[in-house]
């Protein structure tokens, strides 16, 4: 088959992960693989080298093994931004439709919200027999943090989106819930499957990468309680909550370590407030102030750091905090089960399908800090059933979030459609 996918943007992030690693089990079974995307900019980080460097990097058996090359064509689309702005996106649909009349793929599996809607559109009106047009949701576009007439804007836009397409699929079931409660698409279309990943990594230590040595690097103490945070420096992960419920306990704790990994655009708000509150920082990708590489700081910030690093850094936490107020399902919750390590985090959305409360880690209500305080604490005094926790969502993750799962039933998918058009 030859399958297009339309992402908006090619940054590092849960739903590009997802998108990637689609590609490349699509590419190892013989497809002919094709990846449109908008331009690639901001302090987010980019999975473009990684897409370009798969035949080479990445190189695994195919399911042809007389193919020559391995590889995922890439397409910049200038006008797919994530901005509404009707200039640029009636521009960027003829991109896409131009794009999809050249490739003339077999399907055109779509990607996030913007590049869902702009990419339904075109690929319907360059529809013909035979091509199947699917949308997998990361994430719903609205939520209740926004004003109601943005929220309107954009269910009506997925309305629109869903009677442009084949099928619909959602990384967790409670995505399938919400659009149809919002009358979006009917539920012949919808497919749950689970965002894979690469899960090896995360299961199995890499030399030099056990727990050990990478808080030895990071300038953590054995005895230090590290709780770390795996998102982007934006808006709705839930950093300033995190900085509010622990600020006192930080005070009256020093051997207690807030570990944020990654990078974004509201990085200096946040350190601004965290000295406001009183914290020490160390910011760790800059050049280091501390002697003996042992850190005085409480809040130790890495920024962007590769993707493959980020096992050994989830093993070197005690709890993983994931207070976002907007998620499909968040893979940092699976990926840090998966490496040993328990999870507190927001019930938004799909998170309660794979942290479920004293069973695979701690749940809270969405924006209750004081719920998030209560769920540290516990896990700091509690090493012994905290660790069951995780013992016991690792093997629940180990099948469920493999990237080789996912592919498959994304082939499923994609099959169902093709046997049905005409």
């Amino acid at each position: 088959m030859r399958i297009l996918h339309i992402s908006t943007r090619l940054i590092l992030g849960g739903s590009q992960e997802n998108t990637v690693l689609s590609c490349e089990g699509q590419a190892r079974r013989g497809h002919e693989v094709h990846l449109a995307f908008g331009p690639i900019y901001g302090p987010e980080g980019s999975l473009l080298e990684r897409v370009r460097g798969f035949g080479h990097q990445l190189r695994a058996p195919a399911v042809r093994p007389d193919d020559d090359e391995l590889k995922i064509t890439t397409h910049e689309v200038p006008h797919l931004m994530r901005e509404i702005s009707p200039l640029a996106d009636r521009r960027c649909w003829h991109e896409l439709r131009a794009l999809i009349r050249e490739l003339r793929p077999d399907v055109v599996h779509t990607h996030s919200s913007k590049a869902g809607v702009l990419g339904r559109a075109a690929a319907w009106a360059e529809r013909r027999p035979g091509m199947a047009i699917v949308h997998t949701i990361h994430g719903p576009p609205f939520h209740k943090n926004l004003p109601w007439h943005t929220n309107r804007l954009y269910i009506a836009a997925e309305r629109f989106a869903a009677k442009r397409c084949h099928a619909i699929v959602a990384v967790a079931n409670a995505m399938v819930e919400q659009f149809l409660s919002h009358n979006i698409g009917t539920p012949d279309q919808y497919h749950t499957v689970y965002s894979g990943m690469e899960t090896e990594p995360l299961l199995m230590a890499a030399p030099g990468e056990s727990r050990e040595h990478v808080r030895a690097r990071l300038g953590v103490l054995p005895s230090d309680f590290v709780i770390g945070t795996v998102a982007r420096l934006a808006e709705h992960k839930g950093h300033d909550d995190v900085l509010e419920a622990l600020a006192d306990d930080l005070k009256v704790n020093p051997d207690w370590k807030l570990l944020w990994i990654g990078d974004g655009w509201w990085r200096a708000r946040l350190i601004e407030k965290a000295r406001q509150l009183g914290i020490s920082i160390a910011e760790l990708d800059r050049p280091p102030s501390h002697p003996n590489n042992v850190s005085p700081s409480q809040l130790l910030l890495t920024g962007l750091v590769s993707p493959a690093s980020i096992p050994g850094l989830m093993r070197a936490m005690d709890v993983l905090v994931h207070p976002s107020y907007r998620e499909g399902l968040p893979r940092t919750v699976p990926q840090a089960l998966l490496c040993g390590t328990c999870p507190i985090a927001y019930d938004t959305d799909g998170t309660p399908e794979v942290c479920k409360e004293m069973k695979t880690g701690r749940l809270v209500r969405t924006g209750h800090k004081s719920g998030l305080r209560e769920a540290v604490l516990w896990a700091a005094e509690n090493p012994l059933p905290r660790a069951a926790l995780a013992a016991r969502g690792r093997e629940e993750c180990r099948v469920k979030f493999s990237a080789e799962r996912m592919v498959e039933e994304l082939e499923r998918v994609y099959a169902g459609v093709l046997s049905g058009l005409p």
